[in-house]
């Protein structure tokens, strides 16, 4: 997590995180290297404490049944021999790199808690 540009703080799995800061608007971006989420600003007008959750557009149950489909897609082709069914186990693959690659900007999200 980066806060205004110059402030650099590790988020770990399952463990909370608490940010003072002493100026109103802050701007906080988060990153995991490669992605890069939206700047949100801050503003401190009413409530003093927010709680934010960081989650990936691609869930854990997600990547399960696209292993699954991989699976039992490519060896339903190559138990039958149809080369589409085939074909059709690589969607899964090609639907997560379109994330990872293609649909950055989206890839990280920063959730209200």
């Amino acid at each position: 997590m980066i806060v205004n540009g110059n402030n650099i703080y590790s988020l770990t799995d399952k463990n909370k995180l608490i940010i003072t800061l002493d100026e109103n608007n802050p701007k906080i971006v988060i990153t995991d290297g490669f992605h890069y989420t939206k700047p949100l600003e801050l503003v401190f007008h009413h409530v003093h404490t927010y709680y934010f959750r960081v989650a990936c557009i691609i869930e854990n149950y997600q990547l399960a049944v696209g292993i699954a489909m991989i699976i039992i897609c490519y060896l339903l082709g190559f138990a039958t021999g149809f080369f589409l069914i085939k074909l059709f186990s690589f969607f899964p693959i090609i639907y997560f790199l379109f994330f990872y690659y293609i649909n950055r900007n989206d890839f990280l999200q920063l959730q209200v808690a």
